[in-house]
């Protein structure tokens, strides 16, 4: 007889925990699978003509030995694309907004 409430009960308190959980960018990232990013290999001018300009083109990073390339990062509101002199070798979604966890912000 005491066993319907405790199911109940615990039915609720599980759901209860589920609609509090934080957005995770890899849930999000797994949903918008359709959205278009640039492949690897791509180069910068080849991004920019299917792309469009970028909203920001960060400084560069790396480049002080020569067994570190310089990495080159441009902003769209979507997604971030990384470049190795000027090939594309990743390319990331953004965070939607600023609860939802993921990736630290670039360093700028």
């Amino acid at each position: 007889m005491r066993l319907i409430p405790c199911l109940a009960l615990s039915a609720l308190l599980c759901a209860a925990g589920a609609a509090s959980a934080d957005t995770l960018l890899v849930d999000r990232a797994q949903h918008k699978a359709h959205v278009a990013l640039p492949e690897r290999g791509l180069s910068a001018a080849q991004v920019q003509a299917r792309f469009g300009a970028p909203t920001e083109k960060l400084d560069p990073r790396g480049g002080q030995k020569r067994q570190w390339p310089t990495i080159n990062r441009w902003v769209y509101p979507a997604f971030t694309v990384y470049f190795e002199r000027d090939r594309v070798i990743d390319a990331v979604l953004n965070q939607a907004h600023a609860s939802e966890v993921g990736p630290k912000p670039a360093i700028r």
